[in-house]
Formats: C-alpha cells, structure tokens, sequence
C-alpha cells in the first residue's frame, strides 16, 4: 500500500517586509499538507504491499524527531486492524523540518493485539546506526494497541474481512484508539497478516510492548 501526499496582501516597507511575506507561502504549504489528508488512499494493494500507521482522535501524543526509523519483522500477526492518513508534528524550530513546515504527511495504522516475529529496529545517526533486536527465540515480540505512523511500507499482507473506504471516525474494529478523524479515507479488518515485513516510521506508540531478548547495540548497517 503506498500513500500519496499532496492565499495575499500587500508587503509593508521597511526591515520586516521579508518577515511577513514569508508568512503566507509557509502557511500554504501546511493547509496544502492538510488537505492532502483527506484524499491519503489506504488501498491494499493485491500484490502484497500494505501500509501500517497518524494524527486525529488516535494521533501521537508526542512531537516527533523528524528522524525516519526502520522496523522490520519476519512475520506480524494482529487482530483488529485500522488504518487512516494523518499529519506528524515536529516541535518548534526542529533543525530536521527542512521545507515541510515541521510536518510528515504519514499513513497511522492501528492493531489492538499484535505479535512480530524476528523484530528489528534501526535509525541512522549519521556514519553510524542504533539497532534494537527482540523476537528472535521461541517467544515473540507482543504488543497492544499498538500504532505506526509510515510513509513506506512492504511485505506480503493478507486480512479477514476488510472493509476498505470507511469514514475514519466511524471505524471499531481496533478500539476506541483505531478511529481517526471524520472525512479522512480509512480501512479496517478483523485480521491483518504481513510477511517479511519492512517500514520506514516516524513514530511507534503502544499501550503494552514485551521484547524478549532484547538486543540493543550501534552498527555500520541497520536492519
């Protein structure tokens, strides 16, 4: 599943006519950003490619880094499954806004139970990577109310009883957390299966996260 992204008045003379003009062109950007969420398709794509994880009633209750991370698994298992667009906030002046005004258009994925096998996470601190490894015995990675907010997303996905095209605020599968806001395009299963899965996230949120034999290390490459 991929996810697409997406007025004047009269400058003043004087020191702080650049101050001003600048105002507008950052705040067409932020509604041009908004607006895209309202049309962010949460297709499943029949080959296999699905994306997990966003703002509104579920949103991260967090500012985010701005720094994309990597998590990879060799197979995740979920009941109640919920999926919407969304936009990701960075704090104030965060020197990783760039030109995106501090936001991350992102598809947020919900799943209420969820077991991840051979789990990987890594995040590149430049020249170097910090990589935490769990899951991979017996026991398997479990969470709850787990949620993802991605902008890319691939693996071999497989769902039970799908509905895809709710209004996000009407959606029950995943719990009171898997509804987002009214109007945005959303979809939503009783089950979700995805092999060799791979996503690029901005942040990860959970109500419960059990990690056996947790692995916490820095390494040249990342998952």
């Amino acid at each position: 599943m991929t996810s697409s992204a997406e007025h004047t008045s009269e400058r003043p003379e004087g020191p702080a006519a650049d101050d001003v003009g600048d105002v507008p062109a950052r705040r067409g950007r932020v509604r041009g950003r908004r607006a895209a969420v309202m049309a962010v398709p949460a297709a499943v794509v029949a080959a296999g490619l699905a994306v997990l994880t966003a703002e509104g009633a579920l949103g991260v209750q967090f500012a985010i880094s701005g720094m994309p991370f990597t998590v990879t698994a060799t197979e995740l298992n979920g009941t109640g499954f919920a999926q919407f667009g969304g936009l990701d906030e960075m704090a104030e002046g965060s020197p990783n806004a760039g030109e995106t005004g501090g936001q991350v258009l992102v598809v947020t994925s919900v799943i209420k139970d969820a077991t991840l096998t051979k789990l990987c996470q890594s995040v590149d601190l430049g020249g170097t990577n910090l990589v935490i490894r769990a899951g991979g015995g017996a026991q398997k990675v479990r969470a709850s109310d787990l949620t993802t907010d991605s902008t890319e997303l691939s693996g071999d996905a497989a769902f039970k009883n799908i509905e895809i095209g709710n209004d996000a605020s009407t959606l029950d599968k995943a719990g009171p957390l898997g509804r987002g806001p009214k109007g945005v395009f959303s979809q939503q299963s009783d089950t979700v299966r995805i092999a060799n899965l791979r996503q690029t996230n901005y942040a990860t949120t959970a109500g419960v996260f059990k990690l056996p034999g947790l692995k916490l290390g820095f390494s040249e490459s990342g998952c």
